[in-house]
């Protein structure tokens, strides 16, 4: 509350929310840590609070103010997809904006998707100096349904509205002072709300109320044009909210406004229902939970400043340039000068990359160069805590060694991280203190890398620290998997493995590799998996050493193609010819793949569907065989792990696709296809069960 500010023990139902009344003002504070998010308690204390504040003829202003770190940054998305329950924040916002006194909003921390729908609600808004405010719903496959799409637009015209609801990027505010979404910029938004609120109430100022305002709609001509450019934009079938969102804010043109808010709220209601916005919804709280599978004291670490990089490989030389772009200073050691010296030459060139892509400028290349110490042999340890061994390509035994000379360093918080293709820490950690080792699985380039999939046990904290602490500096996202650090392999090599598999089957049964890729493409995956194998290059570890269960073998016919690539050297786009064939830029169907593929089985046209529908069966049972075999702990777990490697987020990754498609469903097509006794198509164990139950993967997730 504010200065000279009562509680004067108003009956809200709920401690969500809090009243106080003095001089004519009445301060409405929402508290719900830790962001305010406006679920039901607090909107209905709100509610309470506000007819309170409205009813009482002392009050002349009414304030609304956030405890905590934030104005509430959006709806409780956990409430997304359920029955309503009342009052909605559609029906909230209703009330304020019909306030026959002003109200006036003090922002800090984010106004965001429906924090920011009430904040439109108020006659004036007070921000702080460089908070954000913005309308996210895009991003979960939705729409603002409370006035998002109505109110703004009218506020600060559509040109400059548009773009914030069609991307779900936020503007600043000051930004949003120069566009009129904000009133004012204020290092107290608080202090200064009540300002003005009492000047109102004193007599010294008149505020306008809500439904008195006119924005910056500008002329009809101009508001159509707008429109018609947004709807000539081509956009994916999966991308229906953004034709949504056009429509209303059409709609916030043409409709008066009492309608256009049931044409909003009719297209919201339809978004949050379809497989996109749930799919995204559960990505969202995918990522959310990837933080938690780390105790909580190994996620407390202070930022790394210092790290040594040993193996000036691709692997290395990438992780060393973007360790050196977020500021670390890099030791970069190798087993010899020639070694050392290529490895300098590979970070180099990927720091030159960068300055021609406008990611820096020559000065911040200079200055990540002056960051880089180059050493040969030797055991990093001067002033250097986490140690990332990149030498993946060594075979396990040269690791064990390398780890066994660290024996005396390992000490107090030191760790070392191995990146490995598919060691387990516990094939390592013999050679080395075990609490001070983990292994992370990563993909290639270093550039690319989302997310580290992490093998460890709760005992390994220093390991634990290091690897949040590595994550955390790079951009990664982390996430410990398997019940503990023995489990065989990692769930993101099998996934990898799997997705060629399934497209070798599908070769196998007739189709073509720029067929298979065009399908898989379609379903919405980054790349095909011919085309990838073609970037990485055939004679690349992840093709040499896949990582396959027990019992399951690679398909004969994909294998023989496979070995007269290699044996011809073609190896892929570096080698000018692989499953396809490159004219310069332009990669093109390969007639003599072709050929051999008709000699080794018969040519059959398999429906796009149908290779789709094999697609998501094939990941989404190695996933299953994860969870069965102790290499993932919830089915959410191996759709991170898919993201991280180009299956879309909105699929919600392989697992969630599963559910989309049906588990019984995906069972039989399983059993279909494993009918001729390739083991690859055995179904998990899972199937059977959600079957029995009628459940789903997502009842497993936690």
């Amino acid at each position: 509350m504010g200065e000279g500010e009562s509680d004067a023990g108003f009956d809200l139902g709920t401690d969500l929310v809090r009243l106080g009344v003095a001089d004519g003002v009445a301060t409405i504070t929402l508290d719900n840590p830790p962001l305010n998010a406006l679920g039901h308690g607090l909107r209905a204390g709100l509610a309470a609070a506000f007819r309170i504040a409205s009813d009482d003829a002392q009050v002349r202003a009414i304030v609304l103010a956030a405890a905590g770190r934030s104005w509430p940054v959006g709806a409780d998305i956990r409430e997304f997809g359920k029955p309503p329950v009342p009052p909605t924040l559609p029906e909230l916002c209703r009330q304020i904006a019909a306030a026959t006194k002003p109200v006036i909003a003090a922002l800090h921390g984010n106004a965001l998707g429906g924090g920011l729908e009430l904040a439109l609600v108020a006659a004036i808004r007070v921000a702080a100096p460089g908070m954000s405010l913005g309308l996210p719903e895009v991003t979960l496959g939705i729409l603002p349904g409370a006035g998002g799409t109505q109110r703004l637009p009218r506020l600060i015209g559509p040109a400059a509205a548009l773009p914030m609801i069609l991307t779900g990027q936020p503007v600043t505010a000051e930004a949003a002072l120069a566009s009129g979404l904000v009133d004012r910029v204020a290092a107290d938004p608080l202090a200064e709300a009540q300002s003005l609120a009492r000047a109102h109430a004193e007599g010294r100022l008149t505020l306008p109320l809500a439904a008195r305002r006119r924005g910056r709609r500008g002329d009809v001509g101009d508001w159509l044009a707008v429109v018609a450019e947004a709807r000539a934009v081509p956009r994916a079938p999966h991308q229906m909210a953004e034709a949504r969102i056009i429509d209303c804010v059409e709609a916030a043109l043409l409709l008066p406004p009492d309608r256009g808010l049931i044409f909003e709220r009719s297209a919201f209601e339809d978004l949050v229902a379809t497989p996109v916005a749930r799919a995204l919804r559960h990505a969202f709280f995918a990522e959310r939970g990837a933080a938690r599978s780390l105790p909580a004291e190994a996620r407390k670490v202070a930022p790394l400043t210092r790290l040594a990089v040993i193996g000036t490989g691709p692997l290395g030389a990438g992780l060393a340039a973007q360790a050196l772009g977020r500021g670390v200073e890099v030791t970069f050691t190798a087993k010899s000068a020639p070694a050392l010296a290529e490895g300098l030459g590979r970070v180099g060139r990927l720091m030159d990359a960068m300055v021609a892509r406008g990611e820096i400028d020559a000065g911040q290349r200079a200055a990540d160069w002056a960051r880089l110490n180059a050493t040969v042999g030797g055991t990093p340890a001067d002033g250097v805590d986490v140690i990332v061994d990149a030498t993946r390509e060594e075979p396990l035994g040269l690791r064990r060694r390398f780890l066994s000379s660290l024996e005396g360093w390992l000490t107090g918080e030191r760790a070392v991280l191995s990146l490995a293709c598919s060691a387990a820490p516990a094939d390592l950690a013999a050679a080395a203190r075990a609490g001070h080792q983990a292994t992370l699985w990563v993909t290639e380039p270093a550039s690319r890398i989302t997310l580290a999939e992490l093998r460890a046990d709760d005992t390994a904290l220093p390991a634990l620290k290091a690897a949040q602490a590595l994550s955390e500096r790079l951009g990664w996202r982390l996430l410990r998997t398997g019940a503990s650090a023995g489990g065989p392999g990692f769930v993101g090599r099998r996934l990898w493995t799997a997705y060629l598999d399934l497209a070798d089957r599908c070769l196998s049964a007739g189709a073509l590799p720029h067929e298979v890729d065009a399908a898989f493409r379609a379903w919405g995956m980054a790349r095909g998996p011919f085309d990838r194998a073609d970037v990485y290059g055939l004679d690349h570890r992840l093709y040499t050493t896949p990582e396959r269960r027990a019992g399951t073998l690679a398909d004969p016919v994909a294998e023989a193609l496979r070995l007269e690539l290699r044996a011809g050297k073609r190896t892929g786009r570096a080698a000018g010819q692989g499953y396809y064939r490159y004219d310069g830029a332009r990669q093109l169907p390969d007639e003599a793949v072709t050929a051999e593929l008709a000699g080794l089985r018969s040519r059959a046209a398999l429906p796009r569907d149908a290779l789709q529908a094999r697609l998501v069966a094939g990941l989404a049972n190695a996933g299953a065989w994860a969870l069965a075999g102790g290499q993932a702990k919830a089915p959410v777990d191996v759709d991170l792990c898919a993201m991280a490697q180009g299956v879309p987020r909105w699929r919600g990754g392989v697992m969630q696709a599963a559910d989309e498609m049906g588990p019984l469903l995906l069972r039989d097509l399983l059993r279909a296809l494993a009918e001729r006794g390739d083991g690859f198509w055995e179904p998990a164990p899972v199937w059977d069960e959600l079957a029995l139950k009628g459940g789903r993967l997502s009842d497993l997730n936690p």
